[in-house]
């Protein structure tokens, strides 16, 4: 099949994820065509399925590629033997890596239910792997005493949401800066997981 002219997959496919993105968080799955998604990125709708198959896949490329990316980051974050400093490291991680992704955030929580169930199936094995690296810090440290709790599991549930949350409210230049609600939740995350001082 002929590419459009001007069209450069290097250039044109992360702008039709960009675009759609957008448009996702913006409005919704359900309510955005591959038509708005085309004149978004500046091309005509049957150029689209140069990039993608269709909007299913649009949408499990997207959060996918999410979570591969905050998977791989996690990983270059530096370790920590001691569970408390490795929490740490986790908290300040995640609320940093969230913030900069606003729209990736909105879109993986809020159209999760969107895609098709081998598409849903992947996303939340991604998402598991993602919370298992919580809860083993959680459990290797309840293991040496340094947190106290009665389900890791559920602590852990409950810490990602809680960091996730930061993204509804947080807004650059605000009345906090991004080092002091880091500092602020890493606290409260200390609380919830019966940390000792």
């Amino acid at each position: 099949m002929a590419r459009t002219q001007g069209s450069h997959s290097d250039i044109t496919g992360p702008r039709v994820r960009a675009a759609a993105l957008r448009l996702f968080a913006r409005h919704g799955f359900a309510a955005v065509s591959m038509r708005q998604i085309a004149a978004e990125v500046g091309v005509q709708a049957g150029a689209l399925y140069n990039y993608t198959p269709d909007k299913q896949s649009l949408l499990f490329s997207l959060l996918k590629g999410h979570m591969d990316d905050l998977l791989a980051a996690w990983a270059e974050e530096p370790s920590a033997q001691d569970p408390v400093a490795r929490l740490e490291v986790f908290t300040r991680f995640h609320i940093r890596f969230n913030l900069e992704r606003p729209e990736a955030i909105f879109v993986s929580y809020m159209e999760l239910r969107n895609l098709a169930p081998e598409n849903f199936t992947v996303i939340e094995q991604l998402r598991r792997a993602y919370e298992d690296e919580l809860e083993a810090i959680l459990r290797a440290g309840v293991a040496r005493g340094d947190f106290e709790m009665p389900d890791t599991k559920i602590a852990t549930l409950a810490v990602i949401a809680m960091l996730t949350g930061v993204n509804t409210w947080y807004r650059t230049g605000g009345r906090l800066s991004l080092d002091e609600v880091q500092q602020i939740y890493w606290d409260m995350v200390c609380g919830a997981v019966g940390a000792r001082g």
